[in-house]
């Protein structure tokens, strides 16, 4: 128990990333229980009210509108082309390489920083660049033999998911460069949750998808959708706090492989060797990245890990 209470802030940050971890599995399930864009909407409104009740209701004052605005925007189109591009994958399969396209962003975030701050870098940090993006390359081909023409023939199967998963890797990785100049060390998540699931309804409004229909089985693991992810990022609001930030900064580049596993139980997908090769691969690079490019152990420039 002393080692509990001690390390309480540090144990939030590791619980918020294994649900962060979960993401994948439940907006594929709740797609398929429901509709990609009814069901994603239904979800982010669930974890929106779960906020608003653990976190109180979204406050304006004492954030600048920079940060309101250009945050809401992001967060809203990142969200968006995640959850879309995971429910509208033509399988569960596909629906994991939408996911590990999505973990780009932690290499992007280091890319981004690279490039606004003109900084001086250890050399390592591009190939470990390429080790990444040669890790999705690796999940996206699968057992076939990895060339462009693989490439370009799985893109083309469904190329508005692809597009929207790779939109949403570089997106997040904007929100945070970004927001981190802009939030000055505050966090409008409530908010942000909260005008995802309304655009997202709108959406469904315009869209031929069918009228959502509930029974107790899918309401419950909507319910429990939105309350974990909600959790998640409610934890992590308590784990910068007082949490072990250099370790949880490590933590969460290990959410592709956490996820993978999570998903694949969850869904019951069985993943060629070679897809796990690649998680591994995205993994391994991001890790390089942010190693050689982390600055004295300071506050990691890290966001929730979905």
């Amino acid at each position: 128990m002393d080692f509990i209470s001690k390390n309480k802030y540090t144990l939030y940050g590791v619980a918020a990333i294994l649900l962060w971890s979960c993401l994948v599995a439940l907006l594929r399930d709740i797609s398929e229980l429901f509709s990609p864009i009814g069901g994603a909407a239904a979800m982010y409104s669930v974890s929106a009210i779960f906020l608003i009740l653990v976190m109180g209701v979204p406050k304006f004052s004492g954030f600048s509108k920079r940060y309101l605005v250009v945050g809401t925007l992001l967060f809203v189109a990142y969200e968006i082309c995640l959850a879309l591009s995971i429910g509208m994958a033509n399988s569960r399969h596909q629906a994991m390489e939408m996911a590990v396209i999505n973990y780009l962003w932690p290499t992007l975030t280091i890319l981004l920083s690279i490039i606004i701050g003109r900084k001086t870098v250890s050399y390592w940090v591009y190939p470990s660049m390429i080790i990444a993006f040669l890790g999705v390359a690796w999940c996206i081909t699968g057992d076939q033999k990895m060339s462009l023409d693989t490439l370009v023939t799985n893109f083309a199967d469904n190329p508005a998911t692809y597009l929207m998963a790779l939109a949403a890797a570089f997106i997040w990785a904007i929100y945070c460069v970004v927001t981190q100049k802009l939030s000055n060390g505050k966090n409008a998540i409530t908010l942000f949750f909260t005008v995802t699931a309304m655009s997202l309804w709108a959406q469904y409004g315009f869209s031929n998808e069918a009228p959502l229909t509930f029974s107790i089985s899918s309401s419950i693991t909507l319910l429990l959708a939105g309350v974990v992810v909600g959790s998640g990022y409610a934890l992590w609001n308590q784990a910068i706090i007082g949490g072990n930030l250099m370790l949880l900064g490590t933590l969460s580049y290990f959410t592709p492989v956490f996820s993978t596993i999570i998903s694949a139980l969850y869904l019951s997908i069985t993943l060629s060797a070679s897809f796990w090769q690649g998680v591994v691969l995205v993994t391994v690079g991001s890790l390089i990245c942010y190693f050689v490019t982390r600055e004295k152990p300071k506050q990691p420039q890290i966001a929730s890990a979905t």
